[in-house]
């Protein structure tokens, strides 16, 4: 063959491969329908996904654990039978030494509701008030500039407007607030069996995934025609399962490191049950940038609870805030390195999106969730233009 036609052959390649990946009309229109029928599915059949996908990533940051003690000869499902108790026992005990402050702040927030809905009232008298002195002041006026007209020479033939009587009005805000407390209070009792059976149902799948994956797993690869796709599988698995485990953990140290700094700091300061807010903070901050502003807002009504309605009750969110940056502007970015950047304005975005769809397991889970997806996606070289835009710098 000669070098023009060799030339030609692979200009024709190139373009049959570009006219592959062009993206037509009606493959994005379809593209597009697919991602709004999938969004709903995992909205409405969230019951169902939601602890299969979390079970799901937590296997795939233990199974690395359970295969190196089958080395040790220690069978599947012991060893996952022992990681979830090393990993549970931690949690009940702190959460039993955390029930008897959460039960007091509880009954606390009647008192904070009932505080806030005088304030509600006072605010709303006050401005019933100076509405009624302002139609006062608006009638005199009126009739102030009646009697200039007529220059006293006739008198008006209206009927004077007597004073409303002292009517008892009922403020609709105080109302809606109280209505909207209990609202929230019904919603949590009625939602409590379904997240017990989510949180069982999470357990077994879990065991379940951690014992059996791995030979399902191994039967699906069997099924690859060719080594080097065989070989390109295991490495995608590990590079996911090596890059997930060091965000959980790194973020975990992390958030651990400040609520630990955070309780200390409210210790010192004097603020009450400051190992439940160093808890709350820790937790919340899984979640980027909607987690610590919900801890602001937390600890501001911890603070009008114990200090009242006064500037010192911007002291626990201060502190907070100031040890937050700090974390959330050098410590953060510079532990987790280039390899784990991601967009702020594409993080809130998808933290909102799974908040949507899934409540506040999903805000926890969308982080961990992104960075599996662009790890697979830039790993299997596909969606690149998304994987760029996901790692554009901020």
């Amino acid at each position: 063959m000669n070098p023009r036609a060799q030339g030609e052959s692979a200009t024709n390649k190139e373009e049959n491969e570009s006219r592959k990946t062009r993206l037509t009309p009606t493959r994005a229109v379809t593209y597009w329908l697919f991602a709004i029928v999938l969004l709903y599915t995992l909205y409405f059949a969230k019951t169902l996904f939601l602890p299969i996908v979390v079970a799901a990533l937590f296997a795939l940051l233990l199974s690395p654990v359970v295969s190196f003690l089958q080395r040790f000869y220690v069978p599947r499902t012991l060893s996952a039978l022992i990681l979830i108790t090393m990993i549970g026992v931690p949690f009940t005990l702190l959460g039993m030494q955390l029930a008897e402050p959460a039960q007091k702040w509880g009954k606390r927030i009647p008192e904070l509701s009932s505080q806030l809905t005088t304030e509600l009232n006072e605010i709303s008298q006050t401005l019933s008030t100076v509405e009624k002195r302002a139609e006062q002041n608006t009638d005199q006026q009126v009739g102030n500039q009646q009697s200039f007209r007529w220059f006293g020479w006739f008198r008006s033939d209206e009927p004077k407007k007597e004073p409303p009587e002292a009517v008892s009005i009922t403020n609709p805000v105080s109302d809606r607030f109280k209505q909207g407390g209990m609202e929230l209070v019904v919603e949590v009792l009625g939602a409590t069996p379904v997240v017990l059976a989510q949180f069982f149902t999470f357990l077994i799948l879990v065991i379940f995934m951690l014992v059996f994956s791995p030979l399902l797993y191994a039967n699906f690869i069997s099924g690859f025609s060719h080594e080097r796709d065989r070989e390109a599988a295991n490495s995608l698995l590990n590079d996911v399962q090596r890059e997930l485990s060091r965000y959980i953990l790194t973020v975990s140290v992390i958030n651990t490191g400040l609520g630990i700094i955070t309780g200390l700091a409210l210790w010192s300061a004097g603020v009450d049950d400051a190992l439940l807010w160093g808890v709350m903070v820790a937790l919340l901050n899984f979640a980027p940038y909607v987690g610590p502003i919900i801890a602001l807002l937390v600890l501001y009504l911890a603070g009008v609870i114990q200090y009242g309605a006064e500037w010192i009750a911007f002291m626990p969110v201060l502190i907070f805030f100031s040890i937050n940056i700090i974390e959330a502007q050098y410590i953060t970015p510079t532990v987790l390195g280039r390899n784990m950047r991601l967009n702020p304005l594409i993080l809130i975005l998808w933290v909102v999106l799974w908040g949507w769809l899934w409540g506040a397991v999903g805000v926890l889970i969308a982080v961990p969730l992104l960075v599996c997806l662009k790890l697979a996606a830039a790993r299997l070289n596909i969606l690149s233009p998304w994987v760029r835009l996901i790692e554009t710098p901020g």
